[in-house]
């Protein structure tokens, strides 16, 4: 198990490969963020995307979908987030794209008031297939202190 005071600051990861297909940004655009661009490369072709684009919100989620993964098979005590800080969509995310995850631990703290956690800032850089960054944020995230 990989606790808390295993993480350093200046730890890097690289992880992830989620094929985004189209489908799956039609079904969550219908569902969550039903913007015509996100529906159809017709409606799309006028705007600044040109053709069918994910949501942003959707880039998020399969973006959760690949660090919970990697959580897990680090077998990461992970306790959950209480947000993420500055997210930026610097780039369109389409159908037929490959997202990856690059990761550096820029803060780490025990928490005051829950001794037995920790407090982990991540800077997270999504990538395509051609290695363009298509999306930034500061993950927070609480992690399990290494029991007594």
């Amino acid at each position: 198990m990989e606790y808390f005071e295993d993480v350093v600051i200046g730890d890097t990861a690289r992880f992830g490969a989620y094929a985004v297909e189209r489908g799956e940004v039609i079904a969550f655009a219908e569902k969550f963020d039903p913007q015509p661009f996100h529906l159809s490369d017709e409606a799309a072709a006028e705007t600044p995307f040109k053709r069918l684009a994910a949501s942003g919100w959707h880039t998020c989620a399969m973006t959760m979908a690949m660090t919970v993964a990697y959580g897990q098979e680090r077998k990461q005590a992970l306790l959950g987030s209480p947000g993420i800080d500055t997210l930026r969509w610097l780039k369109p995310v389409y159908p037929g794209d490959t997202l990856r995850c690059e990761t550096e631990v820029v803060e780490t703290r025990r928490s005051q008031s829950r001794p037995s956690m920790g407090l982990i800032k991540t800077s997270v850089t999504v990538f395509n297939q051609d290695d363009v960054a298509v999306m930034t944020f500061i993950a927070n995230m609480m992690m399990q202190a290494r029991p007594a």
